[in-house]
């Protein structure tokens, strides 16, 4: 995953609220969805903190993309969970479930670092499917290795990219993600090596 430039957020487009006055803050499909800008009730105290516009454009665009990847990987995980048939089924089935419950909680963490940050997550099927480096299969696969074989393809895509962002919110002054970013890493490390463990059982051949 490469690094993203430090351009700043697209101004949002303007748009009108529920009692008729003049509203700037929904993100224009850039990953940056800045809540900081919102002229809505209740919202004055929302800002960026310590990030300047470029720096929280930079983390806000690697925590949208983080936390649209951990919402398809949960889900990928449990149609593989649901799907599993053969040899290997209560192994991979009971598996899966105690993975999920190592990546589950990011969900919530990215969300609301972003929220903390003055940004709205994106949460909408479309744009979780958009922003994601995860794809959630609509096929249904019940082969082991298959199954085992694309997740690691996966995770080995997602860690290098929790690495990638976390030294690209370190540079945009927010050591605070990177810190997550790299517990993130490691969790995600380790269940790429217990699957790659799975698959060298030779009965998986």
């Amino acid at each position: 995953m490469t690094k993203k430039s430090k351009a700043a957020p697209k101004k949002a487009d303007t748009k009108a609220t529920s009692d008729g006055k003049a509203s700037t803050g929904k993100a224009s499909g850039a990953a940056k969805a800045d809540a900081a800008h919102l002229t809505t009730t209740n919202n004055a105290l929302v800002d960026h903190a310590y990030l300047s516009e470029a720096e929280f454009g930079t983390v806000a665009e690697t925590l949208q993309r983080n936390l649209a990847t951990t919402i398809s990987l949960y889900l990928k995980f449990k149609k593989y969970h649901w799907d599993i048939r053969g040899r290997f089924f209560r192994d991979l089935h009971l598996a899966y479930d105690e993975f999920i419950d190592e990546i589950f909680p990011g969900i919530d963490e990215q969300a609301e670092r972003l929220v903390a940050l003055g940004g709205s997550p994106i949460a909408a099927p479309s744009d979780i499917e958009r922003f994601s480096t995860v794809k959630v299969p609509t096929e249904t696969v019940r082969d082991a290795r298959t199954q085992v074989a694309d997740l690691v393809a996966d995770l080995t895509r997602v860690g290098r990219g929790y690495r990638d962002d976390s030294q690209t919110v370190d540079d945009a002054n927010d050591p605070a993600t990177a810190d997550m970013y790299n517990g993130y890493a490691a969790t995600i490390d380790k269940i790429r090596w217990m699957l790659q463990a799975i698959m060298d059982d030779d009965r998986m051949n």
